[in-house]
């Protein structure tokens, strides 16, 4: 079925962006430049955007950040698609439960608390993350994992030294590490991860934690790379997390 606006079905074997008409490949985008806010800078933001494979491209709107740095928005159209049908993605394969239900969870097959010490580790002083997984009041509407009946959480905050969390791992007997990372510039997530990775499989505690990671360039296909159980970013909340860990602590006693 068509739906209004349509003016055909999509043809997912060349996929391409919907604007106004299917297929029609209409996108916008937005990047700074480190130039002034005149029609040079703006031909060359046009310009940049042609060899992106942008056909078209007009300056929706410029706006100067500074003397030197201008922020433009450029509409067009893109000259690209993509085989829809042959894309795949590593995805958690767990069934979200509700609050109640994981706490009935715990309770029947785990029957006893489960220990998830929580943080934001080396130097991302973020805590937005690792609050919303962790703090009762939750995010919007989703409370964390403090909440939980059957679940100690134990959240300690932001900038914390990888062996000082791992020392917390081992005072608090975890039976899950949940690490945030935000700050992504120079791909330094990926180095942090790694490291505390490799450590805690140095301290032989790898075996005895379920190893999870966030934040916003985290995805689940990046996290089992780095060697951890699951990787969870945007739109994922305290009941998805919690719903992997609770699972796979179960599969482990079996």
């Amino acid at each position: 079925m068509i739906k209004p606006g349509k003016t055909r079905a999509a043809d997912y074997s060349r996929l391409t962006a919907y604007g106004d008409t299917m297929g029609d490949g209409k996108v916008q985008l937005s990047f700074t430049l480190p130039v002034k806010n005149d029609d040079r800078g703006a031909e060359a933001a046009k310009t940049l955007a042609k060899k992106m494979g942008v056909a078209e491209p007009a300056v929706a709107y410029r706006g100067a950040l500074d003397d030197d740095f201008t922020l433009y928005v450029v509409y067009g159209s893109v000259l690209h698609s993509v085989d829809y049908s042959s894309i795949t993605v590593r995805e958690v394969e767990s069934q979200a439960m509700d609050m109640e239900a994981i706490d009935d969870y715990i309770r029947h097959y785990i029957k006893r608390k489960v220990v998830v010490v929580g943080a934001s580790i080396g130097e991302d002083a973020h805590t937005v993350g690792i609050d919303a997984i962790m703090n009762m009041k939750g995010f919007a509407g989703h409370y964390g994992l403090e909440r939980y009946q059957m679940i100690e959480a134990h959240n300690l905050g932001s900038q914390v030294p990888i062996p000082e969390f791992i020392e917390k791992l081992r005072e608090f007997k975890a039976d899950v590490a949940l690490v945030s990372q935000t700050v992504t510039q120079r791909d330094i997530h990926v180095k942090t991860l790694s490291l505390l990775g490799e450590l805690i499989e140095a301290e032989g505690l790898r075996d005895k934690l379920v190893l999870i990671c966030g934040g916003a360039r985290v995805t689940h296909e990046l996290a089992k790379e780095l060697g951890y159980d699951a990787g969870f970013g945007p739109g994922k909340y305290a009941e998805d997390v919690a719903s992997f860990f609770v699972e796979e602590l179960y599969s482990r006693l079996r």
